[in-house]
């Protein structure tokens, strides 16, 4: 036993212990810094990487400085209203593209699931409009993974549409759908209090029973809906679709079952139209990008947020 000035008696090994614990919580501390740096590392890296691909453009060419091109605008995502997909923002690409002297065709680049029937029918039309006052402006819509839906209401109206092999194609209906959880309050007992005026202002209310008055009226809309939809491929694609009862059923078919039903005209990718169909091999983006801080929160809050999550709960560390 030992006396420690001033103190009371201390065994040598309590003090061994102390020590111990002492460098125990010191190393730890510094492996708490050197994660907390390794994950700011990590996080700064992302969002370089992040906002370098915020000002990638395809190709980086001057279309005031070019010959004959080819015009491309993309239709990507959803199709909604204030989406980088929505009528406003493709119609405004269409019409820059138009616009310049030295567009030889436009060839739009289709990779959605579809999206709002207004949206998709206000490019439609813009496009009709185009054709009418250009006639001899080639448009061609090239799917690449998926053509869906509201997507392809849009390809409907290009003069041509190819695809790949594997592309997604089809899927010609309307749908609204949403759930019911009467049963479920009654089991938790749970009283649904509803005032309304209007005889049906609560029409589909998830939380009552379905009124086969209202039910019968909400399928009449998709079924005006779907006619208008109908129409409108009709009208774009004319004769050269065939005649198959599941046609406008709501399925979807490969790029080559597509081509088969008259859904598309051929094989071929944006680089093969330009050359091939346009017949400029120079190929400028119009379509219009989002303001360089609206994309970066679109971006963060989904790509960067996601990937920071998993890194977290994969165990390997915490921000301290």
């Amino acid at each position: 036993m030992t006396q420690e000035s001033g103190g009371s008696p201390q065994e040598p090994w309590e003090r061994e212990v102390l020590e111990k614990l002492a460098m125990e919580t010191l190393a730890e501390r510094r492996r708490g810094r050197r994660w907390n740096v390794f994950f700011r590392t990590l996080f700064f890296v992302y969002l370089v990487v992040v906002t370098a691909s915020l000002f990638k453009t395809w190709p980086e060419v001057n279309p005031m400085e070019q010959g004959k091109f080819t015009a491309l605008v993309g239709v990507k995502g959803m199709i909604m209203q204030d989406s980088p997909a929505s009528a406003e923002v493709l119609i405004k690409g269409l019409q820059q593209a138009v616009e310049n002297e030295h567009t030889q065709g436009i060839v739009l680049q289709m990779n959605s699931p579809g999206g709002s029937p207004v949206q998709a029918a206000s490019v439609f039309e813009a496009i009709r409009r185009i054709k009418q006052d250009k006639p001899d402006l080639p448009i061609v819509a090239v799917i690449g993974d998926m053509c869906a839906s509201g997507c392809y209401y849009i390809a409907a109206a290009a003069d041509k549409i190819y695809v790949s092999p594997a592309s997604i194609v089809g899927s010609i209906g309307v749908i609204m759908s949403s759930f019911g959880f009467v049963d479920a309050i009654h089991k938790l007992g749970v009283e649904r209090r509803l005032l309304t005026a209007g005889k049906h202002k609560a029409i589909m209310d998830p939380f009552s029973p379905v009124k086969p008055e209202e039910k019968a009226h909400i399928q009449g809309l998709l079924n005006e809906v779907h006619q208008q939809f109908i129409a409108a491929i009709k009208q774009g694609r004319g004769d050269r679709l065939k005649d198959d009862p599941n046609l406008f059923s709501g399925l979807v078919w490969t790029g080559s079952q597509s081509i088969e039903l008259g859904l598309a005209d051929g094989i071929g990718d944006i680089r093969s139209v330009a050359r091939n169909v346009i017949g400029a091999d120079d190929i400028i983006d119009f379509t219009p990008k989002e303001e360089v801080w609206k994309r970066l929160a679109r971006k963060f809050g989904t790509s960067v947020g996601e990937g920071l999550g998993w890194v977290l709960a994969s165990g390997m560390g915490s921000l301290q």
